[in-house]
Parts: C-alpha cells; structure tokens; sequence
C-alpha cells in the first residue's frame, strides 16, 4: 500500500470512530439511554448538543496544536480522547456523569479533522488533496454505517456497543502513531488569527445554518422514528445503517467541487438535506420514505462537509488545518444551539413544527456563496479559480 492509501485508510478509520462512533452514534442509542436514565426531549437536546459543544472547545485548540506540534500527535489525542470518552458513555450511571461523558467524546471530533488536512498538505500531492481529503471524512459515514448493524446485533445494549466502540479506537490510535507524518511547522504560523475575508464569512454563516439544521436527524433521528412509526432498536438501526451507507457517496465531494464549483454543489445537496429532514421526520413518513429521507440526508450531509472542507482549506491554502477548522467549528456551534433548540421545539409544539423549521433553516444555508451573497436559487457564482 502507498503512503497515501495508508495516510488515507488510517484518516478515513480515525474520522470513522470519532465521529461516527464517539459523536453520532449516541442519536442512535438515545432512546434505549432516555429509557434507562429517564433523560426526557429537552433533556436529550442538551446532552447532544454537549456533544457537539465538546467538538467546538477542541477544534480550535486542534488547529493551534497541529500547527505547533505536527498532526501525528493530535491525532493519535483525537484517538485516545474518543476511546476514554465513549469508556466514560459506558459506565455512565446518571445523567450527569453521562453528560460530562458525551462532551468528553464529542470532543474527540475536534481534535480529529485538522490534523488530518494538515497531514494532507505535507504529504500528497496537490492534484489529489481535495480528493483524499474529502474520502477522509466520508469516514463519518462508514462509522455511522457499522453503528447500526451494530445495534442491531446487541439488542440496544448501549452501554456494550460504546465499550466496544472504545476499544476500537485505541486500535486506531496505534495506527494513527505509524501512518500520520509528524508534519510539524513554524509555531509562529499559527499565532495569529487569519485575515477575514468574505469567503470565510460566508463560509461561517452556511456553515451553521445547515450543522444546526442536521441535529433534526444526528441527534433526534431515532426519537423521531420511534415517535411516528413506533420504531425499536431493530427499526432505528436498520435507519443509521442508511444513512451511514448513503453517506460515503459523500467522498466524491472534492471531484463535484472541481467539476461544478462549490456553489453550485452546495445548494444542490443543501436542497437533498432538507427533503431528507422531512421525509424522514413528518406526520407523511413511512417506513420506505423514512429510509429514504435517511440515505438522502446521509448523502448531503457529508457531501456538505466535504463542501466546507474544501471551501475552508482553498480560502486559507497556506494553512489548511486553520481553513479546516473554521468550516467544522461553525457546524458544530450550529449543532450545539440546534439540538437543545429541536428538543424544546419538539417538546412545546410537536415533530412537526420541528422538522418544518429545521428543513427551512438547512435551505436558508443557500443563501451563502463562496464568492458573494445571493438568493437561494439564484445563478451560482462562477467557480472559484482556486479550487483544486
């Protein structure tokens, strides 16, 4: 195996197990953790948010650190936090130690990503970043895929699927220690914030709009299932292996990007999201059309990220782990104001009010252009000449 595929397979298993296992998967196993500790919607939007909290506190430390301290360091952290933190998601016997647990894990993801970028652009060659950089972080989705068959093989014991998810990611961490090049730079490169331009505005705003719209499924997709179909653990898993499948379509991001422009691509798959909010979430869903509305926003989902990945690391290409960062920050702020905000909404007004809005604010993220503002729908900017 090259260096590149092994760089590669070892990014894709780390990025698989921080965030398909340590942050996602909780979603999945919410319901069998509501039923054991009583936790309630509002509760429950608070906990998985604290997830994505978690990523927003280390993500930006990760940045910083990678640039000072080479991405092999960080990543083999990102491996071992997320290995402690589901270990803590185990043991958990209150909702209060489960909290600190969740954040702990969520984590993980923070420190996960931009090591991997910065990996990347020391050790591939420009023609490819994009390419392995986005198959990189379709790695969510495998992770999201193995959750469910998962679930299904325990019966729900969610306390026994997150010890073995732990165990997994130690054995990534190893890996990450032989596969994940040193890469380190001049500590002065990161110590100043980058310049503000209009791209990486734009870029904040799309950004968290559509990571506060994807907590409508990450983290209520199960609730929402059992609500309206009267699904179980069996129904659930069979929902996340969808969406984990679907979602390693989202490799390809980095070759649509380059054949028709990060507008274009953006609003398209922002549009897929939000008919995957409601098929798989109003009063009309069914079985088929849950499943479907589940692969669709799989799909768009980490398309989207793929999206802000190389949105981020073209805007600031001399430090690919920062442009990185901003992208992923901002979906998690977005996610961490989402969660509680559907659970409230869910509680007070009902799933349908919930999915409704939720569906509009991912729609709303098509506002933003790389290039300029316009209206959702209009003519795309003409495609960036920068993008690789």
């Amino acid at each position: 195996m090259s260096p590149t595929l092994h760089l590669g397979a070892v990014g894709f298993g780390l990025i698989a197990v921080c965030y398909g296992f340590a942050r996602f998967a909780f979603g999945l196993f919410l319901p069998e953790v509501d039923a054991d500790l009583s936790l309630g919607p509002a509760l429950s939007g608070i906990l998985s948010g604290g997830s994505f909290l978690g990523y927003c506190l280390t993500i930006i430390a990760s940045a910083v650190l990678t640039e000072r301290f080479g991405a092999r360091a960080v990543a083999i952290a990102a491996a071992l936090v997320a290995a402690v933190g589901m270990a803590a998601i185990a043991a958990a016997p209150n909702s209060a130690w489960l909290a600190g647990a969740v954040l702990l894990a969520g984590s993980s993801t923070g420190l996960a990503s931009p090591p991997m970028a910065a990996a990347v652009a020391a050790s591939v060659r420009a023609g490819r970043q994009d390419a392995t950089n986005t198959a990189i972080n379709a790695g969510t989705s495998a992770g999201v895929a193995l959750s469910g068959p998962v679930a299904l093989a325990i019966g729900g014991e969610w306390r026994l699927a997150f010890a073995g998810f732990a165990a997994l990611a130690v054995v990534v961490a190893l890996a990450a220690a032989v596969a994940v090049p040193p890469t380190r730079r001049n500590a002065a490169k990161g110590s100043h914030l980058p310049p503000v331009t209009g791209p990486l505005m734009r870029l904040v705003a799309a950004s968290f709009l559509m990571g506060a719209a994807s907590t409508s499924l990450w983290s209520f997709g199960g609730e929402l299932a059992s609500q309206r179909l009267g699904w179980g653990t069996s129904g659930i898993g069979v929902l996340w292996t969808a969406i984990g499948i679907a979602g390693i379509a989202g490799a390809s991001a980095g070759t649509l990007v380059k054949r028709f422009g990060i507008d274009r691509t953006h609003r398209a798959f922002l549009v897929m999201m939000a008919l995957g909010i409601l098929a798989t979430g109003s009063a009309l869903a069914t079985p088929a059309t849950t499943l479907a509305g589940g692969a669709l926003f799989g799909a768009a989902y980490v398309m989207l990220t793929g999206i802000y990945l190389v949105w981020g690391v073209t805007a600031l290409s001399d430090r690919p782990a920062t442009g990185l960062m901003i992208g992923f920050l901002t979906i998690a702020i977005g996610q961490t104001a989402g969660a509680p905000l559907f659970g409230f909404i869910l509680d007070a007004f009902g799933s349908d009010q919930a999915v409704i809005v939720f569906a509009a604010i991912g729609l709303a993220a098509g506002m933003m252009g790389y290039e300029r503002v316009g209206l959702f729908g209009a003519p795309a900017a003409r495609r960036c000449p920068e993008v690789r």
